[in-house]
């Protein structure tokens, strides 16, 4: 019995959405559908006219206003995003820039400085060509490793001891080889004794 009165409410309500389908909803869909084709035909933008109208509507209103803020929120953002990104990459190319011309700087001083040490050589060598001490000195180097070590061996003997020591650390290793082979065994070894020391000094 209950089964019946069940499927009779369920039937009554059925029958009633099919009632409300057929006789509401169906033919204002069509009625809605030949106005967008009429507007449509007729060249009127029905979505901006629905816009138009709905912002005229309180609730509808604010709906639309919220939906504009929303796109130019976003716009603004997107906006923002491209500026910084641009600032960014801007920043980076000075850095570069930046990098490049220290770097130069860098090898600039750095050839500068070599520069500055050559000029100073020359300046300390030209110096010493001008001290007439100095060039008469080197003269006396000259002649000494000029001369045949039988004859330079007797004369360096007779110096004194540091100026005999002070000409002999100047000449070349052969020539002084071959004067201490002149000299007598208790004088080389003397010389070569104080050669070592001035050496080491």
């Amino acid at each position: 019995m209950d089964n019946k009165v069940e499927k009779q409410k369920q039937k009554k309500s059925k029958s009633k959405f099919q009632l409300f389908l057929f006789a509401f909803v169906i033919p204002l869909l069509f009625c809605v559908m030949i106005l967008l084709i009429v507007a449509t035909v007729s060249g009127v933008n029905v979505f901006e006219k629905a816009k138009e109208y709905g912002s005229k509507i309180p609730y509808i209103s604010s709906m639309v206003a919220g939906n504009e803020s929303k796109k130019t929120d976003s716009k603004q953002t997107e906006d923002t995003i491209i500026k910084l990104e641009a600032a960014v990459q801007d920043k980076n190319t000075q850095m570069n820039r930046l990098k490049k011309q220290l770097e130069k700087q860098d090898r600039d001083k750095e050839k500068l400085l070599i520069e500055k040490k050559q000029l100073e050589e020359e300046i300390e060598e030209l110096r010493n060509e001008q001290d007439p001490n100095k060039r008469a000195y080197k003269d006396i180097i000259k002649t000494y490793e000029a001369m045949t070590a039988k004859k330079a061996a007797p004369i360096i003997i007779s110096m004194e001891e540091a100026e005999a020591v002070k000409i002999l650390s100047q000449l070349n290793t052969e020539t002084l080889a071959k004067i201490m082979e002149k000299m007598p065994p208790d004088k080389a070894a003397k010389f070569t004794e104080l050669l070592s020391a001035d050496t080491s000094n």
